[in-house]
Parts: structure tokens; sequence; C-alpha cells
């Protein structure tokens, strides 16, 4: 008798060793299943994919900068950050990071052919010369100049990305609970 409760206990540890192998392994994979549904994707541009997990990660840094900014907007520049930097890569672009990338690529591209006359510096002066007060057109010029070409660039980036946008197919997913 003593011999068939040894192999009966030996069986039931056995099964009961199978059960919680059983057991462990579909806590495991209902666990990563549910994370999978947790971080959804919530856009796509071409065949890149944007993450809830990635746009609040966003989100969580830029609002400590920008506390009204939205998720949409955040969304929308990491939208057009992909945009940039796959066109540098395109140019073979390559820097220490990614925002030396688009700085170097929105230069070459972008600023290289922005041109502020002398005219318009003089214009711009004249046109709010209350600002200057105190400050002779000559003070001021290369502030003026600096703003003037800042607005030019940051015009001709915003059609270059219109343009990316157009060529691009961009699906988006975010609701209006998320703040977009």
């Amino acid at each position: 008798m003593i011999r068939g409760s040894r192999a009966s206990c030996r069986c039931l540890t056995a099964i009961m060793y199978v059960f919680l192998s059983v057991a462990g392994y579909l806590l495991l994979v209902t666990g990563l299943c549910s994370a999978g549904i947790r971080d959804r994707v919530i856009a796509f541009v071409d065949n890149q994919a944007i993450t809830t997990s990635d746009l609040e990660e966003h989100y969580s840094s830029t609002v400590k900068l920008t506390p009204d900014i939205t998720r949409g907007d955040v969304l929308n520049t990491m939208i057009n950050r992909i945009l940039l930097l796959r066109e540098a890569k395109r140019y073979r672009i390559e820097a220490a990071t990614q925002d030396d990338v688009m700085r170097e690529y929105i230069d070459l591209k972008i600023k290289a052919f922005v041109r502020v006359s002398e005219d318009d510096i003089e214009k711009f002066y004249q046109e709010h010369i209350s600002q200057f007060a105190g400050t002779d057109y000559v003070d001021a010029h290369e502030e003026i100049e600096r703003y003037l070409t800042e607005k030019e660039l940051n015009e001709n980036l915003k059609a270059m990305l219109r343009e990316l946008k157009e060529k691009a197919y961009i699906k988006i997913f975010l609701h209006d609970r998320q703040g977009g």
C-alpha cells in the first residue's frame, strides 16, 4: 500500500507541475496579448506606425515645456518629423542625432534658399518703428534680418511639409477623448 501511495503521490505531483506550467504560460500569454491591445496604433505614415505609447511619451515631455499643447498637435509634430527624417535619408544626410539630421536637412534644402532683401528689412523697420523706440535702423538691422529669415524659413518649411503630406499615405486614428 505504501508503494501505491508513493506512485500516486508522484503522479499527482507531476500533474500539479504540468497544471502550474500551463497556468503560468497562459498568464504570460494573456498578459502579453493585453499589453499589445493597450498599445494601439493611432497613426500611420506610409508604412511607419505611431502607437499610443509613442504619443504619450512625446506628449508627456512636450507638455512640460508647452502646457497648452494637445495630443493632436504632438501627433502632427511626430508626423512632420517622420516625413522630414525620411526626406533627409533620401539625401543621405547623416548626423549624431535625429534632431541634427533634421536641422542639416532644413539648412540644406530650405534655409540655403531663403534671401531677405535690404528693401524688405528697411520696409519692416519703417512699418514697426514704434517697436524699435530708441534703436536706429543700423542697430536693428541684424535683428530684423534674423526675424524675417526665420519667418520665411517657417513659411517654406510649412509649404514643404504640406507637399510631403500630400505625397504620403497618412491615416490617423486619434480620438477626441485623447485631446486631438
